[in-house]
């Protein structure tokens, strides 16, 4: 499993989602806060609200307010933790939830990046959040694809996922890529998003539900423009746990008939 290590200058802060943190030197501060970074809303520094007096504040708050009511939508923590070097250079370490791999992403502020909604670890003050929602239909179909992560503006976001990183260009391959729903990690802008049936409601289509271990639907990613992929999924990750706890020596009643029984 891999980790983050930053080394921030002086003045210099970065936030974390809450639960990612590891361990930073003694002169970075850390201040948990409602909110990222969001045109204002959440990522201003304390005493310098967007335009100044009671209607910036007003607006802060407002942001800060829906911003927190998407991520409680989403099922993500509500907090954030925001590190700053104070009086000379700092360094704070950060790693993701699942064995795996991370990656850092340049914004340079022409594209924005999309990520599944547990991706993110960390990224610099510089970068905005926020929370894309792809529409009932589609969530429906794609279970993590109903809502994702946006980060705008200029900076570096680090983000995480399982197994190995797989980059790939639908360009490259016709302009269209098919993939499990569980596997999609991030993507720029420009990829047109979408969510597509495994075959029709016929013999074949329920084989592949419910023995190809695909589900009813698959990602489909169209355009051109980054496309990250993890190799393991947390579906793939749980069923190989549970085959390690013993859940492979049962048998097809649920352990009715198990060998360990009596």
């Amino acid at each position: 499993m891999q980790m983050a290590v930053v080394n921030l200058s002086p003045g210099q802060t970065v936030y974390c989602e809450a639960g990612k943190f590891l361990f930073k030197t003694v002169n970075v501060t850390m201040e948990t806060r409602l909110g990222g970074p969001s045109g204002g809303s959440g990522g201003q520094p304390q005493g310098s609200p967007s335009g100044g007096g009671m209607g910036g504040m007003l607006r802060q708050a407002m942001g800060t307010a829906m911003q927190v009511g998407q991520r409680a939508l989403a099922g993500e923590s509500l907090a954030f933790q925001y590190f700053t070097a104070q009086g000379g250079e700092g360094t704070v370490g950060f790693a993701g939830v699942l064995p795996g791999e991370m990656r850092a992403l340049e914004l340079d502020g022409t594209r924005a990046w999309f990520a599944e909604k547990d991706a993110f670890v960390a990224a610099e003050s510089t970068v905005e959040f926020g929370i894309a929602f792809q529409g009932g239909r589609t969530g429906m179909k794609g279970g993590e694809g109903f809502v994702l992560e946006k980060f705008t503006g200029r900076g570096t976001v680090i983000i995480a996922g399982a197994g190995n990183f797989i980059d790939l260009d639908p360009a490259d391959f016709g302009g269209r890529i098919e993939v499990d729903t569980g596997c999609v990690v991030a993507f720029e802008e420009g990829i047109r998003y979408g969510v597509q049936r495994v075959g029709g409601l016929n013999r074949q289509g329920v084989m592949n539900a419910v023995f190809g271990g695909e589900g009813l639907s698959l990602a489909t990613l169209e355009g051109s423009g980054r496309v990250i992929l993890q190799s393991l999924t947390i579906e793939s990750l749980a069923n190989a746990l549970r085959k390690a706890q013993g859940g492979d020596k049962q048998g097809p009643t649920g352990g009715l008939f198990s060998t360990n029984a009596g």
